[in-house]
């Protein structure tokens, strides 16, 4: 034993073990010696294609106008060589009266709990509305941030939608190599 076993992960990748452990999923977290902020960070640091990272990106839905009542998080999980179509996800998930927009740093924290760069698609502080890209099933192994830059944990894609009880979608822009 080296001691390295004895550092306690940190809290927001232990809610994400814990909820991995509940579902009773065999892979659990990682730590990696570098952060994986992006996908291609992700990718290159395990040795994987970029589109087996399974990118979790926060959008804001949010009223257009009065109160801001419908202030929700809109969590898009998609593969890391593919571009979210917002108008795609706009169409999917805001009823009139409603937006989509970008989300801040502070937003996606108080909303998930997460840092931009380690956002995990289970586990948030409040349950956002959630959309898998279904270009994540092109995979057998995909892997997701586990609730810190440097944290990751693999998965097969059909346990992420399990998991997240979320819908399948077409939410990818149609050009094939770009990521977001």
């Amino acid at each position: 034993m080296c001691g390295a076993e004895l550092v306690a992960l940190p809290e927001a990748v232990q809610r994400v073990a814990a909820v991995l452990q509940a579902q009773g999923h065999a892979d659990m977290p990682v730590m990696l010696a570098s952060a994986a902020r992006t996908a291609q960070q992700a990718a290159d640091a395990l040795g994987v294609e970029l589109g087996q990272i399974a990118k979790s990106i926060i959008f804001r839905r949010s009223a257009v106008a009065g109160p801001a009542d419908d202030d929700v998080a809109v969590l898009v999980i998609t593969a890391g060589d593919r571009r979210v179509d917002e108008a795609k996800v706009q169409a999917l998930v805001c009823a009139p009266g409603t937006r989509l927009g970008k989300a801040d740093a502070e937003f996606v924290k108080s909303r998930t709990g997460f840092a931009i760069g380690g956002v995990s698609p289970l586990a948030h502080a409040m349950p956002p509305v959630t959309l898998i890209d279904n270009s994540l099933l092109r995979f057998d192994a995909i892997w997701a941030a586990a609730g810190h830059p440097h944290s990751v944990f693999r998965l097969q894609p059909q346990d992420l939608v399990r998991y997240t009880a979320a819908p399948l979608a077409d939410v990818a822009q149609a050009t094939e190599g770009q990521a977001r």
